[in-house]
């Protein structure tokens, strides 16, 4: 964190340049004992411009993905699908080979949370709801995103569970202000999926993005207000918020070492975007 002392009236760094207001507050705060972001963190405006792109084209993906999923498809064919997408467009797909993960793309089938690993074997059945989940190196820079698809008609009860998903996600970008803090968004994912009936997942958590697969801070989907990082304009980060229709205790596939699933086996739902906080608030940059 800069070093600063006091010239007259007006805040310098030691090395002469003077302060920013985000530089003030990010330093108040850090004497306040809160959990501040360091530089590198806060991306440049020509790293902003590299995510933004590589955004657009994750999200092309996903609507590959939106016009040909359907019942009777194995979760292989989504991997193809995206895959050769991705690779026509001039990008790599992140997940692939990323710490062992054999395939393109994350395919999450009920209740499996997150992770699901595309199968040949695996065919989508009516009533069935799954998350894509999808993230695209572009140029070096990374953007990640996922959706629900619900296959055909479900249940009314794994429909809300999809629908609220989508809320929790929705309420969590409400909840995100210049110099808000990680805490505040979870709370209000929280908070709206209990009053729904359902439960959050505690284990997994959104995170920062960009330069990297997966950077820092972690963004949890629950919390107190006023915990956690303190979150900047210039930060990118995904909000995820795992949804479980049951408890919100996991486990992790010991066969694969990947695919996450609820402890009870009830289904589980997700949404997903990538975030840039401006000084005006956030902007999606998946959509």
């Amino acid at each position: 964190m800069l070093q600063m002392k006091k010239r007259g009236r007006v805040w310098h760094t030691i090395a002469g340049e003077p302060l920013t207001e985000m530089d003030k507050i990010i330093m108040g705060m850090e004497r306040r004992g809160k959990k501040v972001p360091h530089r590198g963190l806060i991306k440049t405006p020509e790293q902003i411009e590299g995510i933004r792109r590589a955004g657009v084209l994750n999200t092309q993906v996903l609507d590959h993905v939106a016009a040909h999923i359907r019942a009777g498809m194995s979760t292989e064919d989504i991997n193809t699908l995206v895959h050769d997408y991705t690779t026509a467009h001039g990008g790599i797909p992140a997940p692939l080979n990323y710490e062992g993960f054999p395939k393109s793309v994350c395919t999450s089938v009920n209740e499996v949370v997150c992770h699901g690993i595309p199968d040949a074997d695996e065919i989508l059945e009516e009533g069935d709801i799954i998350n894509v989940d999808v993230t695209t190196i572009l140029d070096g820079y990374y953007a990640d995103a996922s959706r629900m698809f619900v296959i055909g008609q479900t249940t009314a009860q794994k429909q809300k569970l999809v629908d609220v998903a989508k809320e929790c996600l929705e309420v969590g970008i409400a909840a995100c202000r210049p110099y808000c803090f990680v805490g505040d968004i979870g709370y209000e994912i929280a908070k709206h999926a209990h009053k729904n009936g359902f439960t959050v997942v505690r284990d997994l958590c959104g995170h920062g993005v960009g330069n990297a697969f997966h950077e820092d801070p972690d963004i949890v989907h629950y919390g107190k207000r006023g915990t956690g990082m303190l979150l900047v304009p210039g930060m990118v980060f995904t909000i995820e918020p795992m949804v479980n229709m049951g408890d919100w205790h996991v486990f992790v596939d010991e066969d694969d070492g990947w695919t996450v699933v609820t402890e009870d086996e009830l289904p589980s739902a997700q949404w997903e975007h990538t975030l840039l906080m401006t000084d005006e608030g956030v902007e999606i940059l998946t959509y």
